[in-house]
This record gives structure tokens, sequence and C-alpha cells, in this order.
């Protein structure tokens, strides 16, 4: 019980330093333009963002596949060298 006691009186001090300095306000100027900005946005559509999906999961797919193979020369090199 004292514990929440504690812990409410050391956000309620924080809370009340952080709005005396003004950062709350400026908290809430930041989201408030925050909120106008994305609203200016152009958002994709569905058909836009499973394209955009499938080319990221393939390319991520051809990249793994090359470091893979890659790899797999450089080993064999290195121990064709040794």
């Amino acid at each position: 019980m004292a514990g929440y006691i504690i812990w409410t009186v050391v956000i309620g001090g924080v809370f009340g330093l952080l709005w005396r300095k003004g950062y709350l306000l400026r908290l809430t100027q930041y989201v408030q333009l925050t909120k106008v900005e994305l609203k200016k946005c152009s958002w994709p559509t569905v058909e836009e963002l499973k394209g955009s999906t499938v080319i990221v999961i393939v390319s991520t797919a051809v990249l793994g596949a090359f470091v893979v193979g890659a790899d797999f020369l450089i080993a064999r090199f290195m121990n064709f060298i040794m």
C-alpha cells in the first residue's frame, strides 16, 4: 500500500514539474502538429501495400540467398586453401 502512495506522489511531482516548466504544453503542440502533418500525407491503398509487401519479401529472400551462397563459396574456398 505504501508503495502505491510513494509512486503516486513521485508521478504527481514529475507531472507538476513538467507542467510548470511548460513541457506538457510543448508536447501537446507537437502532437497536434503531427496530426495535421499526417493528414497531409498520401497513404497507400490496400493493393499498393500488398504489392510493396511482396516486393520486400522477394527482395529479402533474394538477398538472403545471395548471402548464403557467397558464404558457402567463401567457406569452400577457405577450406581448399587450408
